[in-house]
């Protein structure tokens, strides 16, 4: 672009006005019907022969000198018709069709329309913001001035202010950059990258965006949590030890296997195991990570409430809540490629809490969680005791859980002709089991009190929520896969908002109906007509038949998965 607005430029400019005034009468312009104003090629300047190898020659010296533009060599741009014209008039227009004189007239309508005469106010205002664009310092000076600045800084550590290194360009630095480059601001997206190097606590980090996600989250928290478990050592070489084991050990790659057994546990470890009976218990260390756990919790859910929270999250949770000593049945998002069939305790557990604390509730009519007292009546055999490192143990399964979220995916099976994916057929049973535990929305919302504050910040959460998924699916999909993706993360947004909707009132939950319609016609999302109309329809006390639709109407439940072909896609 540089090289277009300091060279190519002037240069066509000049060669404009070569052809200008050899136009008779008023300059050609663009109309309606055409073009418009006197012809070239009717008039010759007594200069204008030299003048035209002057501009030959400059034409020449530019072609080798600065070969990185492209624009003026398209054939059929105004650059290249007015030039190779000017090559083919040495002295008149003889040598010229009427057609290329016609493409000649063109050309010049095309300049003076766009930007004005050669000469005129309005081009000389844009070719000097062209100038002073040309002038600025590249992105890549820049960047190596912010490199330069960062150099003093230790490599291992944070920077403690934004400031201290995106501030405006010096006259030292200007020197070495190019000219009039002193006072020139750090380009947005420079700071920005700067801004991932920023030392702050993480809530700071998510409100700049440098925390974009729940999986970046992840990465953050175990410097934290590190902190938290380590704090009940007294022996400080120790305790730097034992910090820098659990950073690194959470920097390994996380892997879902088989048959319910998973990789081995930080605690597990011989190293970590001997250092145990050095961490003291402490009420502070318990109370330190459960204030930890509850904010992490409440930023999460506040800053990615569109998304589940990803498995490392909860893994880092599920380390504070054994800090904290809570019972927290955490449960992750299992893969459904090798799925086998099976859930542990602790997902029969998560949807006991599920269908106490959301009894009543928008979720519980709109998901048709069973009562309680269906927990109660099918509860598992006790995990057997035994100390947290034998784990390669036979784990307790629920198997009336597992038994009710496949009958629950079978009913609402889209049918498909010649059998569905064995992935398919898991996703489907795998999603059921998330709804009933809520994927630990409501065992967070329990055991760590965030009922009161999640219920206040519920509008503002849904609104986010509902607004995400609506741009989301106005994106056009480029395949089936991508189109599958797409409705799946839909409904799993949706199914964070209405669990976000549950908490609030009757009037709030009808303003949520208003703003869906509103933002679908915005968006002319048609397709997602059902989705709010069978929502419309739990928030006026009906229920869904078994299949996940209204009877007697058009509305449906929506879900992520589907044996069959998903009806959102076929509207």
């Amino acid at each position: 672009m540089r090289e277009t607005l300091r060279v190519w430029h002037p240069l066509f400019d000049r060669l404009v006005a070569l052809w200008c005034d050899t136009v008779e009468g008023d300059l050609p312009t663009v109309v309606d019907d055409g073009v418009s104003g006197g012809w070239p090629c009717r008039q010759w300047p007594a200069d204008w022969a030299a003048r035209r190898v002057e501009w030959l020659a400059d034409y020449a010296a530019a072609v080798r000198s600065h070969p990185l533009a492209a624009g003026h060599r398209r054939p059929k741009s105004n650059f290249s018709r007015l030039r190779a014209a000017l090559e083919r008039c040495p002295e008149d227009s003889s040598l010229l069709t009427g057609r290329e004189v016609g493409w000649v007239r063109r050309a010049l309508a095309n300049a003076v329309t766009a930007h004005g005469a050669p000469g005129s106010e309005r081009r000389a205002a844009l070719r000097a913001v062209q100038a002073a664009v040309a002038v600025r310092p590249t992105h890549a000076a820049i960047a190596q001035v912010l490199a330069d600045r960062l150099e003093p800084f230790p490599a291992d550590g944070g920077l403690p202010s934004v400031d201290a290194v995106a501030h405006e360009l010096t006259a030292g630095e200007a020197r070495a950059v190019g000219p009039d480059a002193a006072g020139q601001p750090v380009p947005p997206r420079l700071v920005s990258k700067v801004e991932r190097a920023l030392e702050a606590p993480v809530d700071v980090l998510v409100e700049r965006g440098v925390i974009g996600s729940g999986e970046v989250l992840a990465t953050v928290l175990p410097q934290v949590t590190s902190q938290l478990l380590a704090a009940n050592i007294d022996d400080a070489a120790l305790r730097q030890l034992y910090t820098q084991a659990y950073a690194a050990f959470r920097r390994r790659r996380g892997l879902l296997l088989l048959n319910l057994e998973h990789q081995v546990g930080f605690d597990e470890l011989p190293w970590v195991r001997a250092v145990a009976p050095q961490r003291a218990a402490r009420t502070e260390s318990a109370q330190g990570a459960r204030q930890a756990l509850r904010q992490t919790t409440l930023l999460a859910l506040t800053a990615f409430p569109q998304t589940i929270l990803p498995n490392p999250l909860l893994r880092e949770f599920g380390a504070l809540a054994t800090q904290a000593g809570l019972r927290l049945p955490l449960v992750e998002e299992v893969a459904a490629d090798i799925f086998m069939g099976t859930f542990t305790r602790k997902w029969h557990d998560a949807a006991t809490v599920a269908s106490t604390v959301l009894a009543g509730s928008l979720y519980a009519r709109y998901y048709d969680l069973p009562e309680a007292a269906y927990w109660a009546a099918h509860e598992p055999p006790p995990e057997p005791a035994g100390p947290p490192d034998a784990s390669r143990r036979e784990p307790v399964t629920a198997d009336a859980f597992a038994a009710l979220c496949a009958s629950r995916a079978a009913a609402e099976a889209q049918p498909s002709a010649g059998g569905a994916p064995y992935v398919a057929v898991n996703g489907t049973v795998i999603e059921q089991s998330q709804i009933l535990t809520t994927h630990n929305l409501a065992p967070l919302m329990r055991e760590l009190d965030l009922t009161d504050r999640l219920r206040s910040a519920a509008p503002e959460l849904t609104a986010a929520v509902v607004q995400w998924l609506v741009r989301r699916l106005s994106q056009p999909a480029p395949s089936r896969h991508a189109a599958l993706i797409a409705v799946k993360n839909a409904a799993y947004a949706w199914r964070q908002a209405i669990f976000f909707a549950g908490l609030g009132d009757a009037d709030q939950q009808r303003a949520l109906l208003d703003e869906l319609r509103r933002l679908l016609d915005e968006a002319r999302l048609d397709r997602f007509r059902p989705t709010v109309d069978g929502l419309a329809h739990v928030v006026g006390g009906g229920r869904f038949a078994p299949d996940g639709t209204v009877p007697g109407g058009e509305g449906r439940r929506l879900l992520g998965w589907t044996a069959g072909t998903h009806w959102y896609l076929t509207g």
